[in-house]
């Protein structure tokens, strides 16, 4: 458990066992066994050059890993983010709707979200977007085949969002299949993502200072919960030759929960402080990875921010903040780290 803000804005993180046992355990250490056959990385500049060492393989990518066994050509890749790229960036220039933010956050901001990047998509499609998803990929591809099954397609030319127009071409049900999976994939985590960060980032300091900026609440707020809180490679023979520690069978698990919050890099590293980035460069700043390394950033950071900073704009202006009633928020262990069920309220 760790204590997030100070004085009123005092909160308990409760972290999942796992996670928490990697935080007792493994901060501030450079290398440790996980199990038999995984290391792991927490040392700022051991990550640094086994990150270097080699791009990320097709299975090693978060977003574009085979789909049903068909790999992604980055090519493709490319096509789907500037599709979701352009969705995002039409969102943005919308006129924000009144709308009551509070509730049970991620779910309230994820459905808002969705609305406002995707609100002309058919059902078949906008289902995909559902949180209830992420409990289990046999459901999620439940869903999608059930959606490609239905009779009628999308036209090409349909007023829907970029990213469902890709979809439009599929001709048969593995094509339809396919464009929806890679529809959930590349729309899907952007919504997660973004309403993840900014309750993370509500439960870690609101109410916030009227001078604090929405980009340094945000930075700090991935700071102590990165939503990618690890980066997996499989072995590879360029590892053990960066570190003897490393075994040439070993897959590697690099740890941003740990290097985040590693005494020898950060002033009170357990605090919530966004003024450190005043004076710090994300993109610079030994450790911090919440969008990847710099040989190969996060394609969605460029979506992500903007998304959030306007979000936390909208909840700030209308002065939402965390139940003053809610005191501890538990953050599971899962693929994005966030905490669950933070409650919202208007004062």
């Amino acid at each position: 458990m760790y204590m997030s803000g100070t004085g009123s804005r005092a909160r308990d993180v409760v972290f999942a066992p796992r996670l928490q046992a990697l935080l007792r355990d493994h901060r501030g250490e450079e290398v440790f066994r996980l199990d038999p056959g995984t290391v792991g990385v927490a040392g700022a500049a051991l990550t640094d050059r086994i990150l270097a060492a080699r791009p990320a393989t097709e299975v090693e990518r978060p977003t574009f890993k085979p789909l049903h066994g068909r790999s992604i050509p980055r090519t493709e890749a490319s096509t789907v983010m500037q599709a979701i790229g352009r969705d995002v960036r039409a969102a943005l220039k919308k006129p924000v709707r009144a709308v009551d933010l509070s509730g049970e956050w991620p779910h309230v901001g994820h459905v808002f979200l969705r609305d406002l990047v995707l609100e002309g998509d058919p059902y078949r499609l906008r289902i995909l977007m559902d949180r209830a998803l992420e409990l289990t990929p046999k459901l999620t591809w439940t869903v999608i085949a059930a959606g490609a099954a239905l009779p009628g397609r999308l036209r090409p030319g349909a007023p829907v969002s970029a990213i469902a127009g890709l979809t439009a071409e599929a001709a048969n049900y593995g094509d339809r299949r396919y464009a929806m999976g890679l529809y959930r994939r590349a729309a899907a985590p952007v919504c997660f993502t973004v309403s993840t960060l900014v309750a993370n980032a509500l439960w870690l300091g609101s109410p916030f200072d009227d001078d604090t900026s929405n980009r340094n609440i945000l930075y700090e707020a991935m700071r102590l919960l990165p939503p990618s809180w690890n980066i997996l490679r499989r072995a590879s023979p360029q590892y053990p030759a960066l570190d003897s520690r490393i075994g040439a069978a070993d897959d590697i698990l690099l740890l941003p929960l740990l290097s985040h919050r590693d005494p020898a890099l950060w002033e009170d590293p357990d605090e919530f402080r966004p003024e450190r980035w005043d004076s710090l460069d994300p993109d610079d700043q030994p450790g911090y990875l919440p969008f990847g390394h710099a040989s190969e950033r996060c394609w969605g950071r460029h979506m992500v921010m903007p998304l959030a900073e306007m979000l936390l704009d909208v909840l700030r202006g209308d002065g939402l903040t965390v139940s003053p009633e809610q005191t501890a928020a538990k953050v599971p262990l899962a693929g994005l780290m966030g905490v669950a069920d933070v409650r919202v309220v208007r004062p």
